[in-house]
């Protein structure tokens, strides 16, 4: 059955029996990059739960068949999952699974444009097998990734959530999770501070922790950002897992009960992804000489109520209608832009080119020129510039070329 909408798909998908699994599609999914990775990435663990007869390691690289349906695009076919193992065997350097045969750029999951979209795929279940699955891939106004993120949680780049509508416990769904990128940082429950397991944390706390544990010296803000995120992902994870399971596993007297803390994880998860970018960079900026209210203002309120994340020099030089409009820079966090960079084209009318910095990883070279045409020029750690089209990639910033930029702008006199 393939659904129009959005709410309708939710609502039908949203059962036992059910599996989802979603992630924001990179540039190597789509055909952004021109990888011909054929299709989108998805861990072979979740496969292997999902199609056991994939999991054939003597084989070399195994598929399976399965009926797809791209409800979102009314898109139906035949997919092949396939896990590509030669490196399992010997003889290549491939490990990892994805599903293809989607027909090349004319998918909504292959468009370029689909770069950046939260896609949301759904795995019916019989007799412990996947017998299909449908898929949705959200616009890029953003109310249907929304929508889903206020069912799942945040589903930022390089993490996946998976979800089990109905299972037992329903909750645990919520707290399956990508693992972050290795940053020696999760937290035994010894290690976690006592007063987190009374009260949970706010993100500005772990974001302290995650400082302590990956100090500045000797890495650049480019590669301290990057590691900074992953470590306090794992710390939140930590912690999560630290509060919560213990109540998931003890079970629920009631539905209300369990809809209460099933609200407190996701209202948790998106606090964290709401500010956590924002907030890293505020303490890169201090440790790289900048400082508060004087060579940078955070979330100064301006003309129209407007709050930008970061003003240069300060609030006060934005303000001086003496002080060129040259002279001055905007810089806002989003840890996605495919459906977020128009938010900040209207932020700070003095100042035509606005810079955002973001973990997405790749755009299209369509997005791009859309973003560049209306002033918008991305900030992207050094790490993740290979995930954008080449094309773009030369006029990306890295985040320690844009404080370069920063210091030469004239200090404000007194």
């Amino acid at each position: 059955m393939a659904l129009a909408d959005v709410g309708d798909w939710m609502n039908e998908f949203g059962r036992p029996g059910v599996v989802w699994y979603a992630k924001r599609l990179s540039a190597n999914d789509t055909l952004a990059t021109n990888a011909h990775q054929a299709g989108p990435y998805i861990p072979k663990a979740f496969l292997f739960s999902v199609l056991p007869s994939l999991n054939r390691p003597e084989v070399l690289n195994p598929d399976v068949d399965l009926k797809v349906c791209v409800d979102s695009h009314k898109d139906r076919r035949v997919a092949r999952v396939v896990w590509y193992n030669n490196q399992v065997l010997g003889t290549g350097t491939r490990n990892e699974t994805r599903v293809t045969r989607f027909g090349g750029a004319g998918s909504a999951l292959l468009d370029p444009d689909s770069t950046g979209a939260l896609a949301v795929f759904a795995f019916v279940i019989e007799g412990g097998s996947a017998s299909e699955c449908h898929i949705w891939v959200c616009g890029a106004e953003g109310t249907e990734a929304d929508l889903f993120e206020e069912r799942i949680g945040p589903v930022e780049p390089k993490q996946h959530v998976v979800w089990m509508p109905g299972g037992a416990p329903p909750l645990s769904g919520l707290l399956a999770t990508a693992p972050a990128a290795p940053a020696s940082c999760h937290l035994t429950v010894a290690e976690i501070p006592p007063a987190w397991l009374v009260q949970f944390p706010t993100g500005e706390e772990i974001i302290r922790l995650a400082i302590s544990r990956t100090p500045p010296a000797p890495t650049g803000a480019d590669m301290r950002l990057v590691r900074r995120r992953d470590c306090e992902f794992e710390i939140f994870q930590s912690v999560e897992e630290a509060v919560y399971l213990p109540k998931i596993t003890a079970g629920f007297s009631g539905i209300s009960t369990f809809l209460s803390l099933a609200q407190t994880i996701l209202q948790s998860r998106k606090s964290r992804s709401g500010n956590s970018l924002e907030l890293h960079a505020r303490e890169i900026l201090k440790e790289e000489g900048f400082i508060a209210d004087t060579t940078f203002t955070h979330r100064p309120v301006i003309e129209g109520g407007k709050r930008p994340d970061f003003l240069f020099p300060s609030q006060a030089a934005y303000e001086d209608r003496s002080w060129p409009d040259a002279a001055l820079r905007m810089l806002a966090a989003k840890t996605t832009c495919r459906d977020r960079w128009r938010q900040i084209i209207n932020e700070a009318d003095r100042i035509r080119e606005k810079h955002l910095l973001t973990l997405q990883e790749g755009v299209s070279e369509g997005q791009f020129r859309e973003m560049t045409e209306a002033g918008v020029k991305l900030v992207v750690p050094a790490k993740l510039h290979g995930s954008y089209p080449s094309s773009v990639r030369p006029h990306l910033i890295t985040l320690a070329s844009f404080l370069e930029d920063l210091r030469r702008l004239p200090a404000r006199r007194r």
